[in-house]
């Protein structure tokens, strides 16, 4: 592991870590993304009321897409059940 440096929003800030500088830029590119949205729509807010608006949109669409996932893996379980009823019918 080496400390490596990102920016948010004009801001930087020195990691270490597990996950590789080009991950944690990416990850770093996304959250300055975020606070671009947020504050291209709404003028005249803090930083840090910009920062918790882009937070709660970042944990909307993080929610969201464990929602999709919860919905795929019952399908799949669900999907896998009857293709065994079916097996288990079929052998007997």
């Amino acid at each position: 592991m080496h400390p490596f440096k990102i920016r948010i929003q004009n801001q930087d800030y020195v990691l270490q870590g597990d996950e590789s500088e080009e991950y944690v830029l990416r990850l770093a590119q996304y959250v300055n993304d975020k606070l671009k949205e947020v504050e291209e729509s709404t003028e005249g807010l803090s930083e840090k009321k910009a920062a918790i608006l882009a937070a709660l949109n970042i944990a909307g669409e993080y929610f969201q897409i464990l929602r999709e996932r919860d919905e795929l893996l019952s399908n799949i379980r669900e999907r896998t059940q009857a293709l065994i009823q079916n097996i288990d019918s079929a052998i007997r």
